[in-house]
């Protein structure tokens, strides 16, 4: 009887990460293949106070635990995407989501760029590969990715792209760019 090796599973996870209201919600929705899970609820008299919402004024909800949506790129390799509540109150859970993750996308709004240092210290501090992906919003003005680079003070080899996450094509660009970006990281030179 002749024996069928096949090979195990492979999944892949990647977070989604970065400020308020910055787009994580809508990457996650853009390119899963599933109905994504959604833990929003609708902004409440707590966030009063302590959610800053200048330039999301018009937002309405928030994640308060996590997205989820998954990708098949090919049977046995499938990508899971955890989207990071965006809000200090709720950034207990990113220990719990982090664990085992490839890499990460930091999404930053120029208009409120400072609210992605979180994500990036977060990141750094871990010595977990990510890429900052700059969600770039109608009417928000435009600025090179070096520019970007250099107001984040980010290492020269952190890929820094432009992205509309509504579109699922550039939401792809965004997680490739993620993928060869953790893989040339985590890959030994020689």
């Amino acid at each position: 009887m002749a024996y069928e090796h096949s090979e195990e599973p492979v999944a892949l996870k990647i977070l989604v990460a970065g400020g308020f209201g910055v787009g994580k919600t809508t990457l996650v929705g853009a390119i899963s293949e599933i109905r994504p899970l959604r833990t929003e609820e609708v902004l409440s008299d707590r966030g009063i106070g302590v959610d800053d919402l200048d330039g999301v004024e018009t937002k309405t909800t928030t994640t308060v635990a996590m997205d989820f949506g998954r990708i098949t790129i090919r049977e046995g390799l499938v990508v899971y995407l955890f989207g990071t509540p965006g809000q200090e109150r709720f950034w207990f859970m990113w220990d719990e989501l982090s664990y085992g993750a490839l890499g990460a996308v930091v999404l930053a709004d120029t208009r409120r760029l400072t609210d992605c240092f979180p994500s990036i210290d977060y990141f750094e501090q871990r010595g977990t590969p990510f890429i900052v992906a700059v969600n770039c919003f109608d009417g928000a003005d435009r600025h090179e990715a070096e520019d970007v680079r250099i107001a984040l003070d980010l290492d020269p080899e952190v890929p820094v792209i432009m992205c509309d996450v509504r579109r699922r094509a550039s939401a792809k660009i965004v997680l490739v760019t993620l993928v060869e970006h953790a893989l040339h990281t985590l890959t030994p030179a020689g």
